[in-house]
């Protein structure tokens, strides 16, 4: 087997099994995994399960800071894939990368289902607050760490991150189906009429917490109910019309 490339290591398997529903989790901003754990177990009764996570948080490598170059690199990942993902799934940034990735796949093929965890089609402003609390959202979620380095370059890797998410405005139509779970917000109303100008075949439900607030545990199990009811609609089996 070869060695794994740089590129290549940003391609984290999951879950390995057969299924119908090869899945695909995409780092949301600062680049980390871990918060899809208890996702990527529900996705893994469906199928394989793999994440993308971002370049910048190991030694010698540098962060994206352009959501299209995100793309470009990601979809060469997803070559190295033994099965065509059917699904993408993405919180906040990670939504709005997912759903750049489909509407690529589907130039070529079948249009993958989407589930975008309160993204946003753009961010016309990003205060200097919500940057501090991106970063120090990140700059917590690796302190356990212990080690200062690795804190910094996960600090870098997010303001990278969210200076590419302010300049990105998502205009790509896709036709397959998706799944928006959106967070109580002043901008709520706008972030689904976005996300509907986009496609037809929108589901929208509802999360009753913040945007940071979204993988506590206790939010967790509306979460993942809407998530099982959107995969059960794709994975059934036709139904036959009578006669």
């Amino acid at each position: 087997m070869p060695a794994a490339t740089h590129e290549t290591r940003l391609l984290v398997p999951l879950a390995q099994r057969p299924g119908p529903l090869p899945g695909v989790l995409v780092h949301p901003a600062g680049g980390g995994l871990g918060q899809y754990l208890g996702i990527a177990a529900r996705l893994s009764r469906h199928g394989s399960v793999s994440g993308i996570r971002a370049a910048g948080l190991l030694p010698g490598e540098t962060p994206h800071d352009n959501v299209a170059d995100m793309v470009r690199s990601y979809l060469d990942l997803l070559e190295n894939l033994p099965e065509r993902p059917r699904l993408l799934v993405g919180w906040s940034l990670g939504g709005v990368i997912a759903w750049e990735l489909a509407a690529r796949l589907a130039e070529h093929g079948p249009a993958p289902a989407v589930v975008l965890i309160d993204s946003f089609t753009e961010h016309t402003t990003i205060s200097a607050r919500a940057r501090t609390d991106v970063l120090d959202a990140i700059e917590q979620s690796v302190s356990h760490l212990g080690n200062s380095t690795d804190a910094a370059r996960a600090r870098g890797t997010a303001l990278a991150h969210v200076e590419a998410s302010a300049a990105h405005r998502t205009r790509a139509r896709h036709d397959g189906p998706a799944l928006l779970m959106a967070c109580d917000s002043a901008g709520r109303d706008q972030q689904i009429d976005s996300w509907r100008a986009l496609t037809g075949r929108l589901t929208v439900r509802d999360l009753d917490c913040g945007h940071f607030e979204v993988f506590d545990p206790e939010h967790q199990p509306p979460l993942l109910s809407h998530l099982d009811a959107f995969l059960a609609r794709l994975t059934d089996p036709p139904q036959e019309t009578s006669r």
